[in-house]
């Protein structure tokens, strides 16, 4: 079925469905059920619905809900010339945390396993200064060029190799979002090393006034050595004059050290968004 995601968008609540859902639904790896009122999508196992805000409060989320636990028994995910037979979602995202969400879980006995929030700050007035190491350099990275895209990915896959979602980023997966409105090389920027190796990376996504810190890589032997300001403070200097009204990152409920540190850089909770697990 064919049915505009962008529609479920609600202004002043977070987007329903993430970056990797998107790209797949285009990719034809996903299963898309309801219609123009309310919409289930299942990718990889997982689940996320939305409902139009004139459409709520009559039983259309746990219709949706319903209909995506009964996957399984021989229906095909997408609608290419070989489809693969959907499974039913395991995991499923609240993006928001909204209260309906919480009771549609409640109702299918859900518990929640992973939150995942939200943070914003103002952007500051001048750029900071990033401080590349001596011998190093900090360039944008070359839409298109395989060089660039198989050194990022690598870079990636190592960075977050226990991360569930960003680690498993494919050339596929990267390509697409090239091509995403939003996406701009200049707003990728790779650092590379005194022998020219690639050993961080800060991808910046500017969309409707924000400019979100989408993904600080730094190569796992060299985690520590503040590379990762070096790369923050770097994507403050491209943030800073483009009129935006804030800047935004995600970070994991549980992990402190981060949080601290984004705290003490002016980050504020914005929203929060909650995984939860099939019983």
């Amino acid at each position: 079925m064919t049915v505009a995601l962008d529609a479920f968008t609600v202004a002043g609540e977070p987007r329903p469905f993430s970056d990797q859902t998107l790209v797949d639904v285009r990719a034809d790896r996903a299963t898309v059920l309801g219609d123009e009122q309310g919409v289930a999508v299942v990718r990889d196992g997982e689940l996320e619905v939305a409902v139009r805000l004139e459409a709520r409060g009559r039983g259309l989320g746990t219709a949706l809900v319903t209909q995506a636990l009964a996957l399984g028994g021989g229906a095909a995910a997408g609608s290419g010339s070989a489809p693969r037979l959907a499974e039913a979602p395991r995991l499923a995202w609240a993006h928001g945390d909204h209260p309906a969400a919480r009771a549609l879980a409640a109702r299918f006995g859900w518990t929640a396993v992973r939150t995942l929030l939200h943070l914003r700050a103002p952007i500051p007035s001048e750029a900071p200064e990033p401080a590349v190491p001596d011998g190093w350099s900090l360039a944008a990275f070359r839409s298109g060029d395989p060089d660039d895209e198989t050194a990022w990915l690598d870079l990636n896959a190592a960075a977050f190799a226990h991360h569930p979602e960003q680690g498993r980023m494919t050339l596929e997966d990267l390509r697409a979002r090239e091509t995403d409105p939003w996406f701009s090389g200049d707003d990728l920027l790779l650092l590379r090393d005194d022998q020219g190796r690639l050993a961080a990376s800060c991808w910046l996504k500017v969309e409707d006034g924000v400019g979100e810190f989408y993904a600080v890589a730094v190569r796992p032997d060299l985690q520590g050595r503040g590379l990762g300001g070096v790369l923050m403070r770097a994507g403050w200097g491209r943030l800073v004059g483009r009129g935006l009204d804030a800047a935004a990152l995600y970070v994991e409920g549980d992990n402190e050290p981060a949080l601290a540190l984004y705290r003490r850089s002016g980050f504020t909770q914005h929203a929060t968004d909650v995984q939860y697990a099939a019983p």
